[in-house]
């Protein structure tokens, strides 16, 4: 269209009106550009000031426990505003060059109006134009610029969209550290029972930090070793499917986080399709049936953000059941029962000790009969004490 234009006037009018379009279009595309182009940065700040405010009212609230501790809900009040406050300036700046995008743009419209009608005026007081060429100029022009306008508009949505999406768009440009290889096939899992009477009782133990969880989160391939590799029924688990090896694993991991769902439906996870009668029975096997009896809603009752409504215990033993359900073949326990009671904790362990019969189950335990010690992340010895204690049995199976 634009073309045509400077083509018709050139030829129509003179070489001074095509000039007029011509100008007025390079000024308009090369300002819109260049002005959406620098205001990116803000807009960028705004949504990176957006993220941090809802970030820090969600933190807040899901902590509500530690603000009320220590007395903390004008601080917290304080923090949220000044994040707000910060906002609220990026959206001012946004604004205030969204305005300054949409003068300069009316500028040059304007302009070159006012030029190409002040051509006219002179032309017709020559008598070189009639009056009713300055009307067909003017029209044309206007309808000229209203395409142009949405140019203009539509390329400022486009880069405001593509910088809302630049989070989404460099999770997905994300290296993958652990992957399956393009040969990965399915996993198998094949025990052979040795000897029903076999008892050994295995622990890792070592300080805070020192890798006794991270070794479980190795064997369903959260992360892959830096050197050698996990065999488990002399399978290489890092040339199986991460969805067939983790098929076969159940965990229950240190720190219980549920989903803000019903009690049914966080022990059912593991089993979507389970009945409300198989969900009762590993409620039953987990020993917190007759808690979840007790609530008004039963099963149905919501369990919070993160299972804030539950104690520690009785998350535990949400997680348990869930992993009861699910009859995995190979079990890993994470200090499962560290937050609960003595009698409790008895009930959960003669449950969990039918659970694994015929299963390999790795716990992390306090108390142990055999000792690998942990430390930065390394095996340093392996020691077997004679005196036993009750602990939890491991299969006795081959992998």
């Amino acid at each position: 269209d634009i073309i045509i234009a400077i083509i018709y006037f050139v030829s129509y009018f003179n070489i001074w009106f095509g000039l007029i379009v011509f100008t007025c279009m390079v000024l308009y595309l090369t300002c819109t550009i260049l002005i959406t182009e620098w205001r990116t940065k803000y807009r960028r700040e705004m949504n990176n000031q957006d993220n941090n405010a809802k970030s820090r009212a969600i933190d807040s609230l899901l902590n509500f426990e530690t603000v009320k501790y220590y007395n903390s809900e004008d601080y917290e009040v304080h923090c949220f505003n000044e994040a707000i406050l910060n906002y609220q300036r990026s959206e001012w700046k946004s604004s205030a060059s969204l305005a300054l995008l949409n003068q300069a743009q009316n500028i040059i419209i304007g302009s070159g109006l006012l030029a190409g009608s002040l051509l006219c005026s002179y032309m017709v007081s020559q008598k070189q134009f009639q009056v009713g060429d300055y009307v067909l100029f003017g029209t044309y022009i206007i309808q000229l610029y209203i395409p142009l306008n949405w140019f203009g508009t539509y390329y400022r949505l486009i880069q405001s969209g593509l910088i809302d999406m630049e989070n989404m768009l460099a999770l997905l440009a994300e290296h993958r550290e652990v992957s399956n290889g393009t040969k990965a096939t399915g996993f198998q899992l094949i025990f052979l029972v040795i000897n029903d009477s076999f008892v050994c009782v295995c622990a890792q133990v070592g300080p805070s930090g020192s890798g006794k969880s991270s070794i479980l989160r190795l064997l369903v391939r959260f992360f892959d070793p830096q050197d050698g590799c996990i065999r488990i029924d002399g399978q290489d688990i890092s040339k199986v499917r991460q969805s067939s090896l983790r098929s076969y694993i159940g965990v229950v991991p240190q720190d219980i986080v549920l989903f803000n769902d019903t009690i049914r439906n966080n022990i059912r996870y593991s089993q979507v399709t389970a009945s409300d009668q198989e969900v009762q029975k590993a409620a039953m096997a987990a020993d917190i049936h007759s808690k979840i009896l007790e609530l008004p809603l039963g099963y149905d009752t919501l369990v919070g953000e993160r299972g804030l409504k539950l104690s520690g215990g009785e998350k535990q033993r949400v997680a348990i059941a869930r992993t009861i359900l699910n009859k995995p073949q190979i079990i890993l326990l994470d200090e499962a029962t560290s937050a609960l009671d003595t009698q409790t904790e008895r009930n959960i362990q003669a449950s969990l000790a039918k659970v694994c019969t015929n299963r390999t189950t790795i716990v992390v335990i306090s108390g142990f009969v055999v000792t690998g010690l942990i430390k930065d992340g390394c095996l340093c010895f392996f020691a077997q004490h004679k005196k036993k204690r009750p602990q939890l049995v491991i299969d006795n199976t081959k992998m």
